[in-house]
């Protein structure tokens, strides 16, 4: 499978990934940093939250690998690494989560 469509299928499986608190898919939230395809069948995410007090700071880096896992059927070792930097900020929310949320477009 080429990179792209390896990255598209991440992506899809990473919307399934919803921040309890917020409601929305960590795609949508902008705390998806980075997608690559490593060396021996390893996709590696780099991914952030939107505070690094943040109660799912556990559950949902958890829950991110699980679901591309789950996505390739175990074909692919995933490795998620949370990221502080470049800090999130609503800025990095998309165009439909600005929405749902109330943020200027």
């Amino acid at each position: 499978m080429e990179t792209d469509l390896l990255k598209e299928k991440v992506n899809k499986a990473l919307e399934q990934v919803i921040d309890p608190e917020l409601g929305l898919d960590v795609v949508n939230l902008g705390l998806v940093y980075s997608i690559r395809m490593g060396d021996n069948k390893t996709i590696e995410v780099e991914m952030t939250l939107t505070t690094p007090g943040c109660p799912v700071a556990e559950s949902l880096p958890a829950e991110a690998k699980y679901a591309i896992e789950t996505a390739f059927e175990g074909e692919y070792a995933v490795d998620i690494n949370v990221v502080w930097d470049p800090p999130w900020t609503p800025a990095m929310l998309s165009e439909t989560a600005k929405g749902v949320l109330g943020f200027p477009r």
